[in-house]
């Protein structure tokens, strides 16, 4: 990396930089959402599937 390079990277940090750390939280907290809605999910399959078996 040369020094007149140097500016240029930190102009690439300072605009994406925020984006990405935004991201990165949002899909580390929407993993634990989706989480809990896979389980969710799972149960009610099998729930359903037990109607289905009664009748």
């Amino acid at each position: 990396m040369t020094p007149e390079t140097i500016p240029t990277w930190v102009s690439i940090i300072g605009n994406f930089g925020f984006p990405i750390a935004i991201t990165v939280y949002l899909f580390v907290r929407f993993e634990k959402k989706f989480d809990q809605l896979e389980a969710v999910i799972l149960e009610l399959s099998a729930v359903i599937k037990d109607l289905k078996k009664d009748n």
